[in-house]
């Protein structure tokens, strides 16, 4: 049992080392998913609230949550692998592009969220300015 417990703290070991360059990927996107996440359910409060209803958080949209989560460090795991293993003769950063991407949706979430629990007219416009300025890019006027 002694040989298979170093075995096993020495894979963890390695596991930690080889993850250690994307360390602040990994921290950055849980921070954006955690934030979009604590607001979200803010939002929900305030506009369960305000329309009268009873607030309740389901156990089915924090599930999705994490599963959301897992997906998304596996995205960057695979990514930087991808970056340092298969293509580290390019230098691509995907798993830069990939955290930005996660980080730019949980962004455009936030201001969402912002909006309906503010009800700033700055969240407002800067939600659908972001709208509008998507649509214009991806050609769905």
């Amino acid at each position: 049992m002694a040989i298979l417990s170093k075995y096993i703290s020495g894979l963890v070991a390695a596991l930690a080392a080889l993850l250690c360059p994307i360390t602040p990927l990994i921290i950055t996107a849980t921070l954006f998913i955690a934030v979009d996440f604590v607001t979200g359910i803010y939002a929900s409060y305030v506009a369960a609230k305000k329309s009268g209803e009873e607030f309740r958080i389901e156990s089915r949209k924090a599930w999705r949550t994490i599963y959301k989560l897992c997906f998304v460090l596996t995205g960057i795991v695979m990514t930087w692998l991808v970056d340092c293993c298969v293509l580290g003769f390019m230098e691509l950063n995907l798993a830069n592009l990939f955290t930005g991407f996660v980080c730019g949706v949980e962004l455009w979430s936030f201001i969402e969220n912002a909006s309906i629990i503010s009800q700033s007219k700055l969240f407002v416009w800067l939600g659908r300015w972001l709208r509008g300025k998507l649509r214009k890019e991806v050609g769905d006027e």
